[in-house]
């Protein structure tokens, strides 16, 4: 069958079926909806190389955006990209491979090769230089920079990246299969919409949930620093940037259905699987924190996920976890190829996809975050000293270095549970129990059954040194989960914890 992949750039759940009512019509109606989609990472690059590896960021190792995070760097050039799965969809199932858009936040470097580098794996390659832009970019034509200005009609970036969708589609060799992975700017900062959506959406604001604007109490200390209530620009700043990331997401929605009517149009549609997803959430102020993403709450860590293809059945929901780890091994399994000569950490999704009966799915998965800092004060934010950044005007810092994290999300029959510990001097902890408080308001730490604090602490220590099969272990509230409580809170075990967390 022939695969398509659209990636997002930072589109909470939340914020998706309003501005792309196409693409939930033409993939979503169409297909099937994972309401319980996550991300093991809640930054660009670390979830793209979750995607392309289907690893956790603690065996695929990018743990930021920069080059020392290797965020595409010689390493992970040399390490993990011969390994990822369109690599193996081009030389081991003969598919002709296409990919468009943002690659990884640091690609096109100097240090890592500049846009010469093509990553292996892609017979036809056009990747944006850096990070998210609309227009005033350099693409990567098969490892040649084109140069892009601020016209429009011939630079508009999502529009490019229609373009040359459909010119594959037009003019591909009818005698392979093929993949395309298409990886839009938006809904990312700048926000630049098309011309003609500039004044779309006037009446829209930030979503006001139960915790927006509030003080984040019982929270690490990162979300306590927020400026309890918001001053009035910030939260001005915030609605009109939910506003203008609606308005990116109609060219978004455009493109979705340009290159879904020529799949039709060339009598390829029906044998076609069609994946819509996001690399990470976004909050706008949840907990008094203006716009960002990197914490370990739903906001940020839940991600939509739409897919439709051959023996899918229309409008289904699907309440399974499943994370982007599983999109590498999912799209190898459609392809034929045997997912256990792979080191990959996910699960395929295609029993889900085709509704099998009986179905052993995991319960539980990782999120990890290694957080990031400056290690002068930022003037913006004297009070706080060094190892803070992106602080805004009203001194509110969204990440740190003890911003540092490891979580077991978990749902099962009994349980819908998040459990976290932070890599700091208090080894703070977060619990939160989903179907009582879905907004994250109240942290239940303190007050939770020890027992099920303790499996969940042991579990947290499973999965942070998990690799492959391993990672697929039952989890606590599976049937066959196995504890022993000797192993628990002792000196080895925290020791153990933050030499992983510093392993990052």
């Amino acid at each position: 069958p022939g695969i398509l992949a659209f990636l997002a750039d930072t589109l909470l759940v939340l914020s998706f079926q309003t501005p792309l009512k196409k693409t939930n019509t033409l993939i979503g109606q169409m297909g099937i909806t994972f309401i319980n989609a996550y991300v093991p990472s809640a930054l660009c690059c670390p979830s793209r190389a979750s995607i392309l590896t289907g690893k956790y960021p603690h065996n695929h190792h990018v743990v930021n955006n920069t080059l020392e995070g290797n965020c595409s760097s010689k390493l992970w050039q040399k390490i993990q990209e011969p390994y990822t799965f369109p690599a193996l969809l081009k030389a081991m199932c003969g598919y002709q491979t296409f990919f468009a858009g943002k690659y990884l936040n640091e690609y096109g470097a100097e240090d890592a090769g500049g846009v010469g580098h093509v990553p292996p794996g892609w017979s036809f390659w056009y990747a944006l230089e850096k990070n998210s832009k609309y227009y005033n970019y350099t693409l990567s034509v098969n490892g040649k920079a084109r140069r892009h200005g601020e016209n429009y009609s011939v630079d508009y970036l999502t529009d490019v990246l229609a373009n040359m969708s459909l010119d594959f589609l037009e003019y591909k060799s009818n005698f392979e299969p093929f993949f395309m992975m298409i990886a839009t700017p938006a809904p990312h900062s700048p926000w630049t919409p098309a011309p003609q959506y500039t004044k779309s959406f006037q009446n829209v604001s930030a979503p006001r949930n139960s915790n927006f604007n509030i003080h984040g109490k019982n929270k690490h200390w990162l979300i306590r620093q927020a400026k309890t209530p918001m001053s009035n620009s910030s939260i001005q700043f915030l609605d009109d940037a939910y506003r203008k990331r609606w308005q990116t997401l109609l060219s978004v929605d455009d493109l979705i259905e340009k290159l879904v009517k020529k799949l039709e149009v060339n009598g390829e549609l029906d044998n076609t699987y069609i994946f819509y997803t996001s690399d990470n959430g976004f909050h706008t102020g949840q907990f008094s924190l203006p716009i960002d993403k990197r914490q370990l709450y739903e906001f940020d860590i839940k991600v939509p996920l739409l897919v439709r293809g051959p023996g899918i059945k229309p409008n289904q929901t699907n309440k399974m976890l499943v994370a982007n780890i599983d999109l590498g091994p999912t799209i190898l399994d459609i392809a034929g190829y045997d997912l256990n000569k792979t080191q990959m950490d996910g699960m395929s999704l295609l029993p889900l996809l085709r509704g099998d009966k009986n179905v052993t799915w995991r319960s539980d998965f990782l999120v990890e975050y290694q957080g990031e800092g400056y290690n002068g004060s930022d003037p913006t934010c004297p009070g706080l000293g060094p190892g803070v950044t992106h602080c805004f005007p009203d001194c509110v810092c969204e990440d740190s270095y003890n911003n540092t994290y490891a979580c077991v999300r978990t749902l099962s029959a009994s349980w819908d549970l998040q459990y976290c510990e932070f890599d700091d001097r208090e080894v703070f902890v977060e619990v939160y129990n989903l179907t009582a408080d879905p907004h994250q308001i109240n942290n239940i730490a303190k007050t939770i059954d020890q027992e099920i604090l303790e499996k969940m602490n042991y579990r947290l220590m499973m999965l942070q040194s998990c690799s492959g099969a391993t990672c697929r272990t039952p989890g606590v509230f599976d049937p066959g989960y196995r504890f022993d409580p000797r192993l628990m809170f002792s000196n080895h075990g925290l020791r153990a914890r933050r030499f992983s967390a510093q392993f990052l």
